[in-house]
């Protein structure tokens, strides 16, 4: 991730934090939470596949999907979910 953007880190932090939310409190079952993320993955790989965009800006794409599909634990700091995210891949 760009450090450039760090708008979007307090985004993805912030919606990070709505998930868990809405996960504790019963209202998201981790495993929806997965399975939309794995659509959301699926739907944009396949838009991707006719873009010219380089592979950096492929994985910009992506990041936000997979940083959501990360977000049923607790994670203390976005550095933190980006490097789960980077072991996982």
């Amino acid at each position: 991730m760009n450090t450039a953007n760090p708008q979007l880190e307090g985004l993805y932090l912030a919606i990070s934090a709505l998930v868990r939310r809405m996960i504790d409190k019963g209202l998201l079952d981790p495993d929806d939470l997965h399975q939309a993320m794995a659509e959301a993955r699926q739907a944009a790989e396949q838009d991707l596949q006719t873009s010219s965009l380089s592979d950096a800006n492929r994985k910009a794409v992506l990041f936000p999907i997979d940083l959501l599909d990360k977000a049923d634990g607790d994670v203390e700091s976005f550095r933190a979910l980006v490097r789960l995210i980077a072991t996982r891949q």
